[in-house]
């Protein structure tokens, strides 16, 4: 669990589809003036230099954030997220790549609460000396998947739950499961947002499925968006592509994903069979 480090994969394709969907989220969120509570059950470092080894290494960005940097035509929903991406570079050079507590520094307002919980000693490390001295802020080098049962409800009923663990771990995807059901048994109308990769492997092709199967009483439904880049690789290796599964969705995230997935499926895409999936229920 502890050897995880995001810095290998920052600003690959799967980081593009979290961050335009969380982006976009915070964005719905912060149109009402009460003040509201993101969570981060696996926050990594809060952002990544992509000179360094960790990034280099497999170089995936430049399967992710790269083709986008310069793109002058993006629909608005990934205008919005690469101006945020140029934003934290400082306006210059695509050298840096904000992860989600980036993002949400950049886009909560200084009422709102922020907990941040990571486990890997140095990752927890890098984002307290960033985040840790934001006012209502906290940083914990804790379990996050547990750390639910005592941020939730949040004090002013309005919040937000990222739950997007590396799934290094066979038991993070039954896992996942259980911290969807304890957040909406919990905070029934809060906004979760659950990442899954796409990769050879019975549990994650039952995620899906069992995602929806916890999220079918949710008040507002739940949106699944996927994003297929890959072929698989010889003997099943590898990262096909990824998904986001969002419960009680803002009711504008359908139609800003259909303007942003195919621009994905098209840029991103690394074979011919590149496509995305866009699904809706309830709400």
């Amino acid at each position: 669990m502890l050897a995880y480090r995001h810095a290998f994969h920052a600003g690959n394709h799967a980081d593009v589809l979290k961050h335009v969907v969380l982006v976009h989220v915070l964005r719905w969120m912060a149109q009402k003036d009460k003040a509201f509570t993101l969570v981060d059950t696996h926050a990594g470092a809060g952002g990544y230099a992509l000179a360094s080894g960790y990034a280099q290494k497999k170089g995936e960005y430049h399967g992710g954030i790269e083709p986008l940097w310069g793109a002058a035509d993006l629909p608005p929903p990934l205008a919005d997220y690469v101006a945020l991406v140029r934003a934290f570079n400082g306006g210059g050079a695509l050298a840096q790549y904000p992860g989600s507590p980036a993002f949400a520094q950049m886009l909560l307002r200084p009422g709102d609460r922020l907990r941040l919980f990571e486990l890997h000693p140095t990752d927890h490390r890098i984002v307290a000396a960033y985040l840790g001295e934001r006012a209502h802020t906290a940083v914990a080098m804790a379990d996050g998947f547990a750390a639910l049962a005592k941020e939730l409800p949040p004090p002013s009923r309005r919040g937000v739950v990222l739950i997007d663990p590396s799934y290094e771990l066979k038991t993070d995807y039954a896992r996942v499961v259980a911290a969807l059901r304890e957040a909406l048994q919990r905070f029934a109308t809060g906004t979760v947002l659950v990442w899954h990769p796409q990769v050879q492997l019975v549990e994650a092709a039952q995620l899906p499925r069992r995602l929806k199967a916890a999220a079918k009483d949710a008040p507002k439904g739940w949106l699944h968006a996927t994003l297929h880049v890959a072929p698989p690789q010889p003997g099943g290796f590898g990262m096909t592509g990824s998904g986001m599964f969002v419960v009680n969705p803002p009711h504008t995230l359908h139609a800003a994903l259909a303007q942003a997935l195919p621009v994905l499926a098209q840029r991103l895409g690394q074979y011919d069979g590149a496509r995305f999936e866009l699904e809706q229920a309830g709400g």
